[in-house]
């Protein structure tokens, strides 16, 4: 396939490219690099063909494909920075947690039985919220308010069974196993 089986990529590459390289020198900081994108973003445009051609805005679809050449070239440019290896590695006790899983498991059982149905099915095994609403005739809204109240009444036990402390984002920073 060559450019002139295509007029409209062309006709667009004419209108846009003396944008398109301003565009991409003025992200990429390096003449050499956007010239390279830009033949990218070309050949790219050469790839859609007859696509190209049925495209709404051509402009915008090069702009988007500029900007996607630009954010790989970034991604791929990344410093990476050796660690040394006599860094110690973090101890990994799963302790903490097992007894966390078990005070879990005592308070979800201490819960009334609609509130650990709904914790059990939305949070623990990822039951869609949309889709606990159908299997149990209730509007979406309802499913979102007993679940927070749930959630909010697991939270309170959870803080006096376990001692469990958490942050201002709602996660556990500390418990006391018990």
């Amino acid at each position: 396939m060559n450019a002139s089986s295509f007029p409209c990529i062309l006709r667009a590459w004419n209108a846009h490219e003396r944008e398109l390289r301003n565009y991409l020198r003025r992200r990429a900081w390096d003449a050499h690099l956007a010239d390279d994108l830009l033949q990218e973003v070309f050949v790219r445009a050469m790839q859609q063909g007859k696509d190209f051609c049925s495209l709404d805005n051509a402009r915008a679809w090069l702009f988007q494909v500029a900007r996607n050449a630009l954010i790989d070239q970034h991604r791929t440019r990344r410093e990476v920075i050796e660690l040394p290896e006599d860094i110690p590695q973090p101890e990994t006790s799963h302790e903490p947690i097992r007894a966390l899983g078990a005070c879990v498991l005592r308070v979800l059982s201490e819960l009334t039985a609609e509130d650990r149905d709904i914790i059990e099915q939305c949070d623990l095994e990822g039951v869609k919220q949309k889709d606990y609403a159908a299997a149990h005739d209730l509007s979406l809204a309802a499913v979102k308010s007993r679940l927070l109240r749930a959630r909010e009444k697991m939270r309170t036990r959870m803080s006096t069974a376990c001692q469990v402390s958490f942050d201002e984002r709602g996660r556990v920073t500390d418990h006391v196993p018990r």
